[in-house]
């Protein structure tokens, strides 16, 4: 099995690279970059390229590592005991597996995604490590040690919001994605609309690369949020000339609420407008 990327993902050379040594190694593969590169999209490409099925652990603030193996609601164990509930005989009535455990016991090879990892708290990467490295863990209460029938394709995504432990990352297989130059955009945006006028494409990229380049920015426009800029304007069918004019007063583009996110950025925008038309007026 080789990751060519898909009909749906541009994936680089690079990128071909890395997935496929995790694959062979069955290393995890830790991939990081920016919001909206399709690090998360990834996971589900490969899933799809090696016909395999997709598990997904979506990591929050309040996740703990424990909940990715198995869960014991002693709870709902109380409360059927006090209901005279036959299914308080048998613990295992009360264990609730976690994403790692399916992907454990999946009869085909899956891949396992541990999505966002430095959302969790600083431990929760340490505290995978021995079930990462055997695969395999024990259920306390049952007296039963799960263990993996095959070892899955593990791709674990980060932000980078906070650091990860040493000893996590000499397990993974790391890629840093990098943010999409021209060209590989351009072929980005031809997979998602394949019909799209190559005038309004070159038009939008230059918009596009113009805003990521203004300093200042608190949160430069992603690739998804290009996507969906080029979505509205296709919807609301404006004719190319509104984006070459670029006097200015345009230097604000049209539906630019899908590209700024923030009133800090669409102010900054605002005053570079008021000193462009302030020095044209002085000129």
């Amino acid at each position: 099995m080789r990751f060519e990327g898909t009909s749906a993902y541009v994936a680089t050379d690079d990128l071909r690279v890395a997935v496929n040594a995790a694959a062979t190694l069955r290393r995890p593969l830790l991939v990081k970059g920016e919001p909206g590169t399709g690090k998360t999209v990834l996971a589900a490409e490969i899933a799809q390229a090696f016909d395999a099925p997709l598990i997904e652990w979506n990591v929050k603030s309040t996740t703990k590592a424990q909940q990715g193996l198995y869960e014991y609601d002693a709870v709902s164990r109380l409360r059927d005991s006090q209901l005279g509930d036959a299914r308080v005989h048998d613990i295992a009535n009360y264990i609730r597996r976690g994403k790692m455990w399916e992907a454990f016991t999946s009869p085909k090879l899956p891949v396992l995604l541990i999505d966002e990892i430095d959302k969790a708290d600083i431990e929760f990467p340490n505290d995978l490590l021995t079930e990462l490295d055997r695969m395999e863990f024990d259920v306390y209460e049952t007296g039963e040690r799960v263990k993996a029938n095959v070892r899955p394709i593990v791709i674990i995504t980060s932000n980078n919001e906070k650091e990860l432990p040493d000893a996590f990352l000499r397990r993974c297989f790391f890629h840093y994605i990098k943010f999409p130059d021209r060209e590989t955009m351009e072929r980005i945006v031809r997979v998602h609309y394949p019909d799209i006028q190559k005038t309004l494409v070159a038009e939008a990229l230059n918009i596009f690369f113009d805003m990521r380049e203004v300093p200042g920015m608190k949160k430069k426009p992603s690739t998804s949020e290009l996507l969906d800029w080029l979505k509205l304007l296709m919807h609301e069918d404006l004719p190319v000339d509104v984006l070459r004019n670029r006097d200015t007063k345009s230097l604000i583009p049209p539906l630019h609420g899908a590209l700024l996110k923030n009133e800090a950025d669409v102010m900054l925008f605002e005053r570079l407008a008021f000193m462009n038309r302030r020095a044209g007026a002085n000129g």
